[in-house]
């Protein structure tokens, strides 16, 4: 086969990986083509290693510029209106940082956890502690109260559940202090051989105002400087670039 012939050839099969490609999530097509490959086995390759989107998603992903990084308050809301799931998603951050590793601990200010059973001491609960039963994961006492618990300190203490001020379970707002607690605490860390954070950030049903302080602490806590990339993208759904602030 000439050379000319082989060009043509190589041409032809990328021009077709182009349509094929064009149907999926907008993958690029390869930038050389093995001549010798007849072009039927190269776009068989291209459809086996390429995720092809239902027309829901096709239809989403066409709210979006994919090539514009938008503000946050603007990305937060296209990203609640390209979710396509039937059931109440999630919005999840994925952010390419400028190194792998452990970033930090993160309090997301408004994203709940329901594995948390919060307590705060009043009779009903120092009744079951002395009857031996212990149903809850955090107590909460205030001054008044913590002399109460004395008794228990053998108890509670070897279970880390004897409040105390560091840790906030000490405290005269004993409601304020349910609220700060019921959020999650998560670690902020990269994929162990990249240096890439997949991390969930809220709900679709969230206010925006609530995804955007969630989201504010995150950048905060990794720092912009270290973003090179950021993305929010629905548990089903395309993905929406973010403007970040240097």
């Amino acid at each position: 086969m000439s050379k000319t012939s082989q060009e043509i050839k190589a041409k032809k099969a990328k021009k077709i990986a182009v349509e094929v490609l064009s149907e999926t999530e907008g993958q690029k097509a390869p930038e050389t083509v093995v001549p010798e490959t007849p072009v039927e086995e190269v776009v068989e390759t291209i459809k086996k290693t390429t995720k092809v989107r239902g027309k829901k998603y096709q239809s989403a992903k066409k709210l979006i510029d994919v090539s514009k990084f938008y503000p946050a308050k603007e990305a937060v809301e296209l990203v609640k209106k390209v979710s396509i799931s039937k059931f109440e998603g999630k919005i999840e951050a994925h952010i390419t940082v400028i190194e792998d590793g452990n970033l930090g601990e993160i309090i997301f200010p408004h994203l709940e956890t329901a594995t948390k059973k919060i307590a705060i001491l009043n009779d009903t609960i120092l009744a079951e502690i002395k009857a031996g039963k212990i149903n809850f994961d955090i107590l909460i006492a205030t001054p008044i109260t913590m002399p109460k618990l004395l008794p228990f300190a053998k108890i509670l203490g070897p279970k880390g559940l004897m409040p105390n001020p560091k840790s906030g379970t000490l405290t005269d707002k004993p409601e304020d202090a349910v609220k700060k607690l019921s959020v999650a605490k998560t670690k902020v860390q990269t994929e162990k051989k990249s240096p890439v954070v997949h991390i969930v950030i809220g709900k679709t049903s969230q206010p925006d105002t609530e995804i955007l302080a969630n989201l504010a602490e995150l950048i905060k806590v990794i720092k912009p400087t270290k973003i090179k990339k950021l993305c929010l993208c629905p548990t089903m759904g395309p993905s929406v670039k973010v403007a970040i602030e240097k």
